[in-house]
C-alpha cells in the first residue's frame, strides 16, 4: 500500500499518548496525557498509581484522538504500540490496548521498542540518513549506536551504571530541586558558574558512560559542606554539575562520529531536551560539517508520535506481533539488526 496510517501508543512510564502517524514521517494527531503533577508530590514516579493512571484514561485518549483527527478506526492501517522496556504495569495496560484494536479490526500489530522510537521521533523532522550515530540520552539509557540502515541498530558504548537523566534527577533531588529534576538544573546551570570541582566521569577512551561516581561526588559535597556549615550554592553546582556530564557525552559522541566516518548524527530521549546538550553539540557539528538532527522538544519526552514513525519502518522491515505479544520490562534494541 502506498499510504500507511499507523496507530500509535505510548504507556512506558507516566505518559498516556496516542497518535495517528502517516508513513513514518507525518503526524496526523497526537494526544498526550501527563502524570507529571500526580508524581510530583512523591518526588518521582509511583509505578502502581501510574499503571492506574493509564486504565483510567487509555480509552478517553484514544476518542480524544480519533476526534481530533476526523478519523476512524478503520481508517488505520497497522497498529504500533511501545512493549518494552518500561515499567511493566504501564507497559501492560498500552499492550493490552493495542492488542485488543489489532483483534477487532484485524489490523497488523508492530511491537516497538521505546528507545527505537526516541530515535525516529527525529524522523518525524526530517528523513533519517544512514549510516548515523544515535546519541541515546534519557532516565533510563545512554548509549551510543550505529545504524546503517533503517531499524539495525548496533551499540557501541552505554552506561555501566546511572543512565544520564537518573542522575540529573538524584542530583536535583539532593539539591532539594523539585520533580522532574533535569530541566531545572538545566536551567539553573546558567544562572551559575563552574565553581565546584568536580570529577569528569568515565574521560577515558571507550564509549561507555558512568555517572554514579559524579553523583556521589555531589552527594559528598552538599554533606560536607552543610557539615562546615557553608552555604550551598545551588546554582553554582548544577552549572558544574551540568558542564561535567555535557564535556564528556560531546567528547565519545565526536569520537565515535570519526572513528567510524559517519557524517550523521542524531540525538535521541529526554534528555535531548537538555540545552546544553543540544547546543554544545549543534556548535561543534557545525563546525565539524556534520548533518545533526535532534526533535523538537515535545517529540523529546515520551510521545506516541515517535513509536508511529519506528513502527512504520519495523512493518516495513517484516517485524510483526502475535495476539500472544507480551510487556517486556527489560528487551534489548540490539537484536534488531541488518
Amino acid at each position: 500500500m502506498d499510504v500507511v496510517y499507523c496507530l500509535a501508543i505510548e504507556s512506558s512510564c507516566d505518559e498516556t499518548s496516542m497518535s495517528i502517524i502517516k508513513n513514518g514521517s507525518v503526524e496526523i494527531e497526537t494526544v498526550v496525557f501527563t502524570q507529571i503533577d500526580i508524581h510530583k508530590r512523591f518526588g518521582g514516579v509511583v509505578p502502581e498509581i501510574a499503571s492506574r493512571s493509564h486504565i483510567e484514561c487509555i480509552t478517553i485518549v484514544l476518542d480524544e484522538l480519533l476526534t481530533k483527527a476526523n478519523m476512524k478506526i478503520d481508517d488505520i492501517d497497522i497498529i504500533g504500540v511501545t512493549y518494552g522496556p518500561g515499567l511493566i504495569g504501564s507497559l501492560l495496560i498500552g499492550v493490552q490496548a493495542a492488542k485488543t484494536i489489532a483483534l477487532i479490526t484485524k489490523k497488523p500489530l508492530i511491537p516497538v521498542h521505546h528507545i527505537a522510537g526516541h530515535i525516529y521521533a527525529n524522523n518525524l523532522e526530517s528523513r533519517l540518513e544512514f549510516p548515523l550515530i544515535a546519541l541515546v540520552v534519557s532516565g533510563g539509557h545512554t548509549s551510543l549506536v550505529y545504524m546503517d540502515s533503517d531499524y539495525s541498530f548496533e551499540e557501541i558504548g552505554s552506561t555501566l551504571d546511572d543512565a544520564v537523566g537518573e542522575a540529573y534527577d538524584k542530583v536535583a533531588k539532593i539539591l532539594g530541586l523539585d520533580y522532574p529534576g533535569g530541566p531545572l538544573i538545566d536551567k539553573l546551570s546558567y544562572e551559575g558558574e563552574d565553581s565546584y570541582d568536580l570529577p569528569y566521569p568515565m574521560d577515558d577512551d571507550s564509549y561507555n558512560f558512568s555517572f554514579s561516581g559524579l553523583k556521589s561526588a555531589v552527594v559528598n559535597l552538599v554533606h560536607n559542606e552543610k557539615q562546615r556549615g557553608n552555604e550551598i550554592r545551588v546554582n553554582d553546582v548544577c552549572a558544574s554539575f551540568q558542564n561535567r556530564v555535557v564535556s564528556v557525552i560531546v567528547k565519545k559522541t565526536m569520537r565515535a562520529l570519526k572513528e567510524y566516518k559517519v557524517r550523521n548524527l542524531v540525538m535521541a530521549g529526554g534528555v535531548a531536551a537538555n540545552s546544553g546538550l543540544r547546543k554544545s553539540l549543534e556548535d561543534l557539528c557545525e563546525k565539524e560539517g556534520i548533518r545533526f538532527l535532534v526533535p523538537r522538544m515535545r517529540y523529546c519526552t515520551d510521545n506516541a508520535a515517535m513509536i508511529g514513525a519506528a513502527a512504520y519502518y519495523a512493518y516495513k522491515k517484516g517485524i510483526k506481533a502475535d495476539l500472544e505479544l507480551n510487556a517486556l520490562a527489560v528487551d534489548s534494541l540490539f537484536k534488531y539488526k541488518s
